[in-house]
């Protein structure tokens, strides 16, 4: 798999440079209440791709195509699973159709949720952190009062990444966030963004190096940061 790994790295440049210019296809067609799946331009069967579960906020508008065109139009497979009461049960119902029928590394399986979306992915992921390969929030707090680290031995090996606006910082009790995860020895990687965290380019950008940096082993262990 290491090979395999590597040959992707070769190819980021040619990557961004289509993911530039190249149109996104659309997510493919589902009866109404399912998940919406989101297939890689090129896509070749015989590799297994990160699979990425968009956890919505309900509250915000979402538009996979145009999410995933703004994150890499070749570098995953998605899932937005349907909309419903529990989503833990419809994120693992998604996972499951997705990897029935395309080829998803079973390790490399990420959450990144969008507002209470974010909020989802945390609980999800600190309940079953074997099942993902990372979790991403974006503008979604920690749930700090739930008790999520209570098997910390497994939680610390899972990397986490908080995107927060700065206007968010003291609504989200960042400094309480960070003093956890420090005293747990969890990996959380912070970063900030001027007024409040969207889906802009700029941000999936970020969230598509850091998803990629895990995929080809390249991450590493850094202190929290703002961006640009």
């Amino acid at each position: 798999m290491r090979g395999r790994d590597s040959r992707r790295a070769v190819r980021g440049s040619r990557v961004r440079q289509a993911d530039a210019v190249r149109p996104p296809l659309p997510p493919l067609p589902t009866p109404a209440g399912s998940a919406r799946v989101f297939v890689p331009q090129g896509y070749e069967a015989g590799y297994d791709y990160p699979l990425v579960v968009w956890l919505a906020d309900p509250t915000a508008g979402f538009d996979l195509a145009r999410v995933m065109a703004r994150t890499s139009v070749r570098n995953f497979v998605a899932v937005q699973p349907a909309a419903g009461r529990d989503p833990e049960a419809g994120a693992w119902r998604a996972i499951d159709r997705v990897r029935d029928r395309w080829s998803v590394h079973p390790r490399r399986i990420y959450l990144v949720g969008q507002g209470s979306g974010g909020t989802a992915a945390f609980r999800i992921a600190c309940r079953a952190p074997e099942a993902f390969g990372g979790v991403v929030s974006l503008g979604g707090p920690f749930p700090l009062d739930e008790g999520l680290f209570a098997a910390v031995s497994r939680v610390r090996r899972l990397p986490m990444l908080l995107c927060l606006g700065r206007d968010e910082v003291a609504a989200h009790r960042v400094d309480r966030v960070l003093r956890l995860f420090h005293a747990a020895g969890a990996a959380l990687s912070l970063r900030m963004y001027p007024g409040v965290v969207d889906l802009s380019s700029g941000v999936l950008a970020d969230v598509n190096r850091w998803l990629m940096d895990d995929v080809c082993g390249t991450a590493t262990a850094a202190p929290a940061r703002c961006a640009p």
